[in-house]
């Protein structure tokens, strides 16, 4: 029987593991903190839920708009937390129970690299021991980016994870880092009520996002509240009378912001340290670790799946590069294609998009067909109140084949599966246009984007 050693109990270390179970290996999977890794604990799950607490609060505040008489809208902060931990519990407690249903051994511990073959296995009570397995799948993943800022070592300066587990609601709170972590922190605590600054170096927020409704996210933004400064450097942080001092340089002009907690938000990094992956041939860049599209490194026998690759930082790639990595390394044949890959933020409105941008087109544009449909015209979306967005479709002129899908409204991040499988089946236009879309849906209006590709639209001129 095949021996799998998994380093890494996240999103993409436990589906390797339980897809190598599938297919008759004996799995052992090392995990030195909490199954589910940071989605699961610090990431993707628990800022969901705060960010669920704050659209429920947002719509009980707006409730007397559709005839809703609420007497006292408020919050219980410790309760919010509360409900946080206890799904982040419950889902790792579930990771935890696939697991053992699929028979595989959990280690509660370290891995270090011995050589390219032998790993030192470091308990939890630490005992160790020697594993060799047969192969090994590398899936560490990542943690907070900090850049060298002077000061950005103070206590009130937090990363991802301190921004999930507040005591209390800051009164001001400034962010460093306009990215999807930044912009969602922003939106759950300008919800909560915080006086929220996102500073970010680069011209726009979300700058890898579709940049005309990336635009159409910072207005909404603004308009709630939000402080957004583009193009500014962060020079210095300093505490001052129990406040954060923020020294920044905005095109040329010198200035200073003053708030009670930093969010640091730049990104996060592939985590390598002590695996001692020096002790082995595995060749990394700067970034992370290297791999072919079977998620092989140029070491026969050791694979490498998420965040420590450190390109592209997502619960969902990890996971999908964890069956590939799981069936190469069972002698099957499966390569990682990031071309239906979807990039979510769960702001309000909610963002997504898969695909070629409209900046990724750009010089080329004679070649291409864009259609836009506004959600002002969606009847769902105008009964729920929630109108600001677009859906928009980019599809090429020879074969009118999809190319690109950019939604800004309610529930995109569940819409753009949709965008997902038309790349996927490299469907054209003609095909989403003859499939029958539900009424009144928000979905409907991707039916309606892709009929704006042909200037026929039905419900928008």
């Amino acid at each position: 029987m095949t021996h799998i050693a998994v380093i890494g109990g996240g999103p993409g270390g436990y589906v390797a593991a339980i897809r190598t179970a599938q297919l008759g290996a004996q799995v052992t999977l090392i995990e030195r903190e909490k199954l589910g890794g940071t989605c699961l604990n610090v990431g993707c799950i628990p800022t969901k839920a705060l960010l669920h607490s704050a659209e429920v609060l947002t719509e009980a505040k707006n409730a007397a708009t559709i005839g809703l008489l609420i007497p006292e809208v408020g919050y219980d902060w410790k309760k919010i937390q509360t409900h946080k931990n206890k799904i982040s519990t419950k889902l790792a407690g579930g990771v935890k129970g696939l697991l053992n249903a699929n028979g595989v051994t959990i280690i509660s511990g370290s891995a270090q690299f011995l050589n390219d073959t032998v790993l030192l296995i470091t308990e939890a009570s630490g005992k160790t021991a020697e594993l060799q397995p047969d192969k090994i799948i590398i899936a560490s993943g990542s943690v907070p980016a900090l850049p060298p800022i002077p000061g950005i070592d103070h206590p009130n300066c937090i990363d991802s994870t301190g921004a999930l587990s507040l005591d209390q609601v800051p009164e001001n709170l400034l962010i460093i880092g306009g990215g999807v972590i930044g912009v969602e922190m922003a939106s759950v605590y300008n919800q909560f009520g915080s006086r929220v600054t996102v500073i970010e170096m680069q011209p726009g927020i979300l700058p890898l996002m579709d940049g005309e409704l990336g635009d159409m996210l910072r207005k909404k933004l603004v308009r709630d509240g939000i402080e957004i400064l583009t193009g500014t450097q962060v020079l210095s942080i300093k505490a001052e009378d129990n406040q954060m001092t923020i020294q920044i340089n905005q095109n040329g002009t010198i200035s200073e912001l003053t708030g009670d907690k930093v969010l640091v938000a730049i990104g996060r990094k592939a985590e390598l340290a002590g695996l001692t992956l020096e002790n082995t041939s595995i060749e990394t860049d700067k970034k992370g670790i290297i791999v072919n599209s079977k998620m092989q490194t140029n070491v026969a026998n050791i694979y490498a799946v998420g965040d420590c690759l450190g390109k592209t930082m997502l619960a969902h790639v990890a996971s999908q590069q964890g069956e590939v990595a799981a069936e190469n390394a069972m002698g099957h044949t499966a390569n990682y294609d990031e071309k239906t890959n979807p990039s979510c933020v769960y702001t309000t409105p909610e963002f997504a998009s898969v695909g070629l941008t409209q900046e990724d087109i750009r010089g080329s544009e004679k070649d291409y067909s864009i259609g836009r449909f506004p959600l002002a015209a969606n009847g769902k979306s105008v009964i729920m109140g929630d109108t600001e967005g677009m859906i928009k479709i980019i599809s090429d002129k020879k074969y009118k084949e999809i190319v690109g899908v950019h939604i800004l409204g309610p529930r995109a991040t569940d819409l753009i599966v949709e965008g997902a499988l038309a790349l996927r089946l490299e469907s054209t236009v003609a095909e989403i246009i003859s499939t029958i879309h539900a009424h009144p849906t928000v979905g409907e209006a991707i039916k309606e984007a892709a009929l704006a590709t042909e200037n026929r639209a039905i419900h928008w001129k």
